[in-house]
């Protein structure tokens, strides 16, 4: 079995919701960033991460930079541990409600033009060749995954805090938990 880390991005410098769709971390979230790091590379050299792999959303990929600046390798960028896509016909300020009404229910249940328990096994399985790898990741797209290896429907299964490293194990086939990270209260909901 090989290590997988999943990282929940730092605190962003804008909330969901607000204008900016695609923020950067603020000053809390590259110290995260730099927590993470430090963390990564404290782990005993057989369990270190070699790879690096983020969303594509600027958050993710800045708190994937320091871990990867430190191991010496490129971040590499995969859409399908992204954010949740969100319904094509919902404006950016209807985002939010959608996203609350979607937490309080189970993957089945998520209106949208998109098949979101499909999406949840996707991002799950995306996982199963990435050992040894650090993923930064999303709320939504961590809890995809926690919610199926606990075999548990509902959308929100876990509360990850920013920057807080899950361990999973995987041996190219089967994806195994080992430790959630830390969590927290979250502006979420």
């Amino acid at each position: 079995m090989s290590r997988i880390y999943l990282i929940r991005h730092g605190k962003p410098a804008a909330s969901w919701g607000e204008a900016d769709e695609d923020p950067g971390l603020d000053a809390t979230g590259q110290a995260q960033a730099e927590a993470a790091r430090d963390h990564l590379l404290g782990l005993p050299a057989d369990q270190r991460p070699s790879r690096v792999v983020s969303s594509p959303l600027r958050r993710c990929r800045e708190t994937a930079q320091p871990t990867a600046d430190a191991l010496g390798v490129e971040v590499e960028i995969d859409a399908s541990v992204g954010e949740i896509p969100t319904p094509g016909d919902l404006s950016a300020e209807d985002r939010p409600g959608w996203l609350r009404e979607v937490f309080q229910g189970q993957w089945k249940d998520a209106k949208g033009d998109l098949d979101y328990e499909a999406w949840r096994r996707n991002v799950a399985s995306s996982l199963l060749s990435r050992g040894g790898t650090a993923v930064f990741s999303h709320y939504v797209a961590i809890n995809a995954v926690m919610s199926l290896l606990a075999e548990d429907p509902r959308v929100l299964v876990f509360r990850p805090d920013h920057a807080s490293v899950s361990t999973l194990e995987t041996d190219g086939h089967i994806l195994t938990l080992v430790a959630r990270g830390p969590e927290a209260s979250t502006g979420v909901l």
